[in-house]
């Protein structure tokens, strides 16, 4: 199975669009639910290098933290979506 991380905030839209994109896919993942402060965000920050989310990390494929959303969902796309 896939083991993938989803550092997230509740209630962000971004965040949401990539759930969708993980559902649709049928993917487990792990949710960390990051602080609504950036200043509080020290684990997504040392994960991906800044404080925005969503931030994925996928360590199967060495993916150590992604930013953005759309990039995000592109990659599910490509690595998980198979040919359909």
């Amino acid at each position: 199975m896939a083991n993938l991380t989803l550092y997230e905030l509740e209630g962000c839209p971004f965040c949401a669009k990539v759930k969708t994109k993980l559902s649709e896919l049928d993917l487990e993942y792990e949710s960390v639910m990051v602080p609504r402060s950036h200043g509080d965000r020290t684990e997504v920050e040392e994960v991906s290098g800044q404080t925005g989310v969503p931030v994925l990390v996928d360590e199967e494929h060495g993916i150590e933290g992604m930013p953005e959303s759309d990039d995000i969902v592109e990659y599910l796309e490509e690595t998980y979506g198979g040919a359909s």
